[in-house]
């Protein structure tokens, strides 16, 4: 296995990714920070997953929210 030492996101799973975005954020705030049918419009992990594997411009934006993101402050 490739060490990646200055990829921030290397080990982290992209449902994991996800998962911790919507518990910190939730589904409406999500969908109002990337406005993506698949967080605004009857959201779920796995159709959110499906869309997010298929669309390189969302997941480019839901990773650098994640980034981004304080998780230590609510």
């Amino acid at each position: 296995m490739n060490e990646q030492p200055n990829n921030p996101l290397h080990g982290i799973t992209l449902e994991k990714l996800l998962n911790q975005l919507v518990d910190h954020y939730g589904w409406d705030e999500l969908g109002a920070l990337i406005d993506i049918r698949c967080f605004n419009w009857e959201p779920s992990i796995k159709s959110s997953l499906k869309f997010l594997r298929k669309t390189q411009w969302a997941r480019d934006q839901v990773e650098e929210l994640f980034l981004n993101t304080d998780f230590e402050n609510p």
